[in-house]
């Protein structure tokens, strides 16, 4: 199973055996790899011998002594070393399913894997779950997982998520509680089918798994111009419902953006707990206005500064806020530019899935002179935005200095930026 490097960290071990990009880690004491859970399951040893295939062909084997701890400090391509798990369902409100062609190819590929699930916290269905699956989550005790439930009611889910497989959700979720493996739930909210009765059922049913169960998600569906049959989004009537539905039960939280569409305040930190599913909207926007607050700002700049932000049209309450605050400082000048999506239709109001184009369409009239941008919109480890065109392509479009925060919850490095200014 080729476990492919695309790079090795500066200093680490790696780097000092000149592994380089393009080598495959074939084992690790004559154990070969499905992924990333055995590899860092092997490498925790003093004493190690490692199997490498160079990019021109050669096999080395190479004895080391280490750390029982140290990483060796390998990147890889993918977390997964062997086949993804492929998502079995084919759901009624599925954003890939509602995308046009000519996005990049990893775009289309819909996965339904446990190990990215516990790796990097994507959700799984559970419906493609086997006894072998199982097996190993309870050898090598893994978790916590992130769990799309949508509904318990077996009859519904079947219906959502097209797939008979579906039905068995309350019964999986019961495997998990009864071997005591944390999980975290996803509910997409969609109205007229897992909305009000169905969802006090669906919490009602998750409230059962005390211990287990550590955050209940509720997140809005999304509908692109590019879906071919009808689907309602949630309107204001429906968020106020929901919000008052999820305050009934611990763990539970909406999102952002039940909040935003419900004309009402985001709630304080208390209310999100650990913020535990941050990259599913819920709590970003409570985490970078408190994130903000506790920075120290400067009270004048010893020039005149520009600075803009690009943010999502979801996230606009919130750069209000931190833009009114920043225009007290003398001799800067700040501003905010919601970007709205006329590619994907304007019921898409997140950051994550804004394209090129409607970012060029929305900064090229700016005077600025720094357009922070959060490195949501860009495709992790690379400055490609979803339509596959470059950050570099967007300066050439607009001849604007760009600055990407690299953390999406906290303007620690704007502040940085602008301090530079004092």
């Amino acid at each position: 199973m080729p476990a492919k490097i695309s790079g090795v960290e500066k200093g680490s071990i790696a780097e000092e055996l000149e592994i380089q990009s393009g080598d495959i880690l074939l084992s690790i004491d004559g154990n070969s790899l499905e992924d990333l859970i055995d590899y860092n399951y092997y490498v925790k040893s003093e004493l190690l011998t490692i199997e490498i295939q160079k990019v021109n062909g050669e096999i080395e084997e190479i004895e080391l002594e280490k750390d029982y701890d140290e990483d060796l400090g390998i990147i890889f391509e993918s977390a997964v070393f062997d086949k993804i798990k492929p998502c079995l369902n084919n759901c009624i409100f599925c954003f890939v399913a509602q995308q046009p062609k000519g996005l990049r190819d990893t775009l289309y590929v819909k996965d339904d894997d446990y190990r990215l699930s516990y790796l990097q916290g994507t959700y799984i269905t559970t419906t493609n779950l086997t006894e072998e699956d199982k097996k190993r989550i309870l050898r090598l005790r893994l978790g916590p997982f992130y769990i799309s439930v949508h509904t318990t009611n077996p009859d519904l889910r079947t219906s959502m998520l097209r797939n008979p497989n579906a039905a068995k959700i309350m019964e999986n979720l019961k495997w998990f509680d009864d071997n005591e493996i944390p999980f975290h739930a996803q509910i997409v909210l969609c109205p007229g089918y897992n909305d009000g009765d169905e969802l006090e059922r669906t919490l009602k049913d998750l409230s059962k798994f005390k211990s287990s169960l550590l955050s209940v998600a509720i997140v809005p569906v999304g509908v692109t111009q590019f879906r071919k049959d009808e689907l309602r989004t949630v309107d204001e009537k429906v968020a106020k419902e929901t919000i008052k539905i999820a305050s009934k039960y611990p763990k539970v939280a909406c999102s952002d953006e039940f909040f935003l569409l419900a004309g009402v305040d985001i709630p304080n930190s208390e209310y999100y707990g650990n913020f535990s599913q941050l990259d599913d909207g819920v709590g970003s926007l409570r985490m970078l206005i408190d994130d903000f607050e506790e920075l120290d700002l400067p009270k004048k700049l010893s020039k005149k500064l520009k600075i803009s932000f690009a943010c999502s049209v979801a996230a606009k309450t919130a750069f209000e806020f931190v833009s009114n605050k920043l225009n007290n400082i003398e001799n800067l000048e700040c501003s905010f530019y919601p970007v709205k999506s006329t590619y994907w239709g304007n019921k898409i109001t997140v950051a994550g899935l804004i394209t090129s184009e409607d970012l060029i369409n929305t900064v090229k009239d700016i005077d600025a002179d720094v357009i922070f941008v959060p490195s949501i919109m860009l495709k992790p480890f690379s400055n490609l935005f979803l339509d596959g065109n470059s950050l570099d392509y967007v300066i050439d479009e607009t001849s604007k200095n760009f600055c990407i925060i690299e953390d999406n919850y906290s303007l620690a490095e704007v502040i940085d930026y602008i301090n530079d200014y004092v």
